[in-house]
């Protein structure tokens, strides 16, 4: 399973931006994976040493751009969203959980310029935040 590293080389977000510790799995139309780096006070997201929850949408917008590179065997090109929907927060703010976030994408439409993800955040069973994006792929990708 890919683990951080795998993971960097495979997304658009680098450094501290690359936020996904592993992939647990995947299939042609989902993924599942985990991180801590909620919990990290070096977290690029944080403001005023807090994570609010609408960060989680980074979360859910690598695993799609990792989904993307694992079913197509290469690297994700960069992406742009071009909307979100049905976005739900259940939680304030993220930094304080203590265990993995679970992040859970399916893919509702892919195609060679874009896809659209529903997503699920959760943690110990409890949700997070959920709702569908979609991504355009850069046209110099």
């Amino acid at each position: 399973m890919p683990d951080h590293a795998t993971i960097a080389r495979l997304v658009p977000h680098q450094g501290a931006m690359c936020l996904l510790d592993r992939a647990l799995g995947w299939d042609a139309t989902s993924i599942q994976c985990e991180t801590d780096r909620h919990r990290d006070v070096a977290n690029p997201l944080r403001r005023d040493g807090l994570l609010p929850a609408i960060c989680g949408l980074e979360f859910a917008l690598q695993a799609m751009a990792l989904h993307g590179a694992l079913t197509a065997g290469a690297a994700q090109p960069v992406g742009f969203v071009s909307s979100l929907r049905e976005v739900a927060l259940e939680v304030t703010r993220l930094d304080h959980l203590p265990g993995p976030l679970h992040i859970e994408a399916t893919a509702l439409v892919a195609e060679s310029g874009g896809f659209i993800y529903r997503f699920a955040i959760s943690h110990d069973g409890a949700a997070l935040l959920h709702g569908r994006a979609a991504i355009i792929l850069s046209a110099a990708a």
